[in-house]
């Protein structure tokens, strides 16, 4: 490996990853919850400037490609969990959090036993607009359960019913990363699909067309 910037930047995106539930384990609420805001955004901004900067400065290099969409993937997985904890165990958000992990852990198997052709299963542009949008829902979700622990004095519970209708601005931010991370289920139910349709030809038994 190569201390390349922006190796450097995606190694400290790795290492975010578990650094964001530990926020709630050192800090008390809400100011854990600011903590895991911020950590999770700097982590979602390097993800942008350390692929800008390695396509730039061409120092593209096989650590970059191989870890960078693992931190993603870590961040993202990591990040759900915690929210998904925090939430009360919403049904509305476990839900498509489940939706998330499972594609996450397909495609990754699929990687895993394509080896040498897992090439056919390249990020596309819809799996960036997927990341970017999971990026932004718990980036929303993390601030509404920090606003919300200070209006309320109470643990959120995202998705609570009648939240739409109110004019607290916790509400208003968990809704909206609610919504969110809806939309980002669906972009990580068809990406997965995509990517088990480019898949197929390698899964038939020899000899047999379908």
């Amino acid at each position: 490996m190569r201390w390349t910037v922006p190796n450097i930047l995606t190694l400290l995106r790795l290492i975010a990853a578990p650094a964001v539930p530990l926020m709630f384990l050192y800090f008390s609420r809400p100011w854990a919850d600011w903590a895991a805001l911020a950590l999770f955004l700097i982590a979602a901004v390097t993800d942008w400037i350390d692929g800008y900067l390695a396509r730039s400065w061409q120092q593209e290099s096989r650590f970059g490609a191989a870890m960078d969409p693992i931190a993603d993937k870590a961040m993202v997985v990591i990040a759900i969990v915690v929210i998904t904890g925090y939430s009360g165990m919403n049904p509305w958000l476990i839900l498509p959090a489940t939706l998330i992990l499972f594609r996450e852990v397909f495609v990754s198997g699929l990687r895993e036993f394509l080896g040498s052709n897992a090439r056919l299963l390249k990020v596309t542009k819809l799996a960036k607009w997927k990341t970017t949008t999971q990026m932004v829902a718990i980036s929303v979700l993390f601030l509404g359960t920090g606003l919300a622990y200070v209006e309320h004095g109470r643990p959120p519970r995202v998705g609570e019913p009648g939240l739409p209708f109110s004019l607290s601005w916790a509400d208003l931010a968990t809704q909206v990363g609610l919504l969110l991370v809806w939309i980002a289920a669906v972009l990580t139910a068809w990406t997965g699909w995509d990517y088990f349709v480019k898949a197929r030809p390698y899964l038939r038994e020899p000899g047999h067309d379908a």
